[in-house]
């Protein structure tokens, strides 16, 4: 018997509504100090939604990336035209940067012309008549009128020279932020399109291997809480937090087991870089580190549950030193099997966001007269990060956070990371599975 749980809901929903993924769930609404799963009456939780709902939100996705993409190619067009030497602006600021040169050249000629009257009234002999000093001041007085002229011209001109250089260089400024608002928003509308066509292909193969209803129900008794996981890992590190397993119904549990995936990718939301990311766990009874199996089921770390019980599991998630910068999603939830085949799970997974650091970087070794003879210090790459122990929890929220803008990037960016964190959980949730009398 399998127990499915696919979040896909979310994924359409997010898709084509960006507001709406606030209201998925807990771990996407609120920054709180532990994840709590939702625990609403199941008629007020999404339904699952049919292949053909998918289909339409992995439609309507491709036409918001084609869209995107030829608003991109639009936005380059113009910044190659703003960037051209034959840009309308970049001729303008050019006519009035030589019109300033030649104000210059014109003021210095008229600067020189009242030197020149100047010394030629000064040089007139002392027995030079009135009518000739008078002509000689005259022609100083208009060399300086015109000076003056020459000087104010130059001013006007370049100030008009530093206006349209101004104006040419914004339009340029401009043209280059609109590229890159379109190409941020082209990615992200990638990133959304990748998340939904991921969830519609696990919910066909899921349909194609689990055709009709398995039986098992939602519990929202059975609750689990991450305690420890930071908000921020580095590459190279490992971190240690925790999951704490209740039964909160009123019956016997025979066999409770934690599902624990981990969903990563990076910086632009496309990229999945999971395969550097490992889990593996531990308890008091069962102190060694194992490593979470394949199909993210840990199965012997609980067993049963007496009503009310409580039980802890420790994870340790450690970061492969090439792991690039990114963000990572885990996701933590029960599923209990009775021994007279019923069957239950929580009803969603605790969702907990964590920013990924790439490791820093190796600062270049100094060179020395003689080779090193200190042995190079065993390991796999990956060292404890602090000291291993829990901190509060945090669920981040920086995929789905609102920047106070209005404009339709940002609209894009809330239904990319949106997409992106509920695809990664379909796909990862629609793998929870266990094994009933039919193993």
């Amino acid at each position: 018997m399998k127990i499915r749980r696919i979040l896909a809901t979310a994924v359409a929903v997010a898709v084509t509504t960006p507001a709406a993924a606030f209201s998925v769930t807990p771990a996407f609404a609120d920054t709180k100090p532990e994840t709590r799963p939702d625990t609403r009456p199941a008629a007020q939780t999404p339904a699952k939604p049919t292949v053909e709902e998918l289909e339409k939100a992995a439609a309507e996705a491709q036409k918001a990336y084609d869209k995107a993409l030829a608003a991109k190619e639009t936005a380059y067009e113009v910044l190659e035209v703003a960037l051209s030497d034959k840009a309308p602006l970049t001729v303008a600021a050019k006519a009035a940067e030589k019109a300033a040169n030649d104000a210059a050249t014109a003021k210095t000629a008229a600067d020189k012309a009242v030197t020149d009257a100047k010394t030629a009234l000064a040089a007139l002999p002392a027995d030079a008549t009135e009518e000739r000093r008078a002509a000689a001041k005259e022609t100083v007085a208009k060399a300086e009128t015109a000076a003056a002229a020459a000087a104010a011209a130059k001013t006007t001109a370049d100030a008009d020279a530093k206006i349209a250089d101004e104006i040419a260089d914004d339009a340029r400024v401009e043209a280059s932020r609109a590229y890159q608002a379109a190409k941020t928003a082209m990615e992200e509308a990638l990133a959304a399109k990748t998340a939904a066509d991921a969830a519609l292909e696990r919910a066909k193969q899921e349909e194609e291997e689990n055709p009709g209803d398995d039986g098992c129900v939602d519990e929202p008794g059975l609750t689990t809480v991450v305690k420890g996981l930071p908000s921020k890992v580095t590459a190279g590190t490992a971190t240690t937090f925790s999951v704490r397993v209740t039964n909160g119904t009123d019956k016997h549990l025979d066999q409770v087991i934690t599902y624990a995936g981990v969903h990563a990718t990076d910086k632009s939301g496309a990229k999945d870089i999971a395969k550097y990311l490992k889990l593996t766990w531990s308890t008091a009874s069962s102190p060694k580190w194992q490593n979470v199996g394949g199909d993210h089921y840990i199965d012997d770390a609980i067993g049963a549950l007496e009503p009310g019980e409580k039980a802890d599991v420790r994870l340790r998630l450690a970061v492969d030193a090439k792991t690039p910068a990114g963000q990572g999603l885990t996701f933590i939830a029960g599923d209990y099997l009775n021994e007279d085949g019923t069957c239950g799970l929580t009803p969603d997974a605790a969702v907990n966001e964590f920013d990924i650091e790439a490791a820093p970087a190796k600062p270049a070794p100094k060179p020395t007269p003689k080779p090193s003879t200190t042995a190079p210090a065993a390991g796999n790459g990956v060292t404890p990060q602090g000291s291993g122990t829990s901190v509060p929890a945090t669920t981040t929220n920086s995929t789905l956070a609102a920047t106070g803008s209005s404009d339709a990037t940002t609209q894009l960016a809330l239904t990319s990371g949106a997409a992106v964190a509920l695809g990664a959980g379909a796909m990862f949730l629609a793998r929870r599975r266990k094994t009933g009398a039919d193993a």
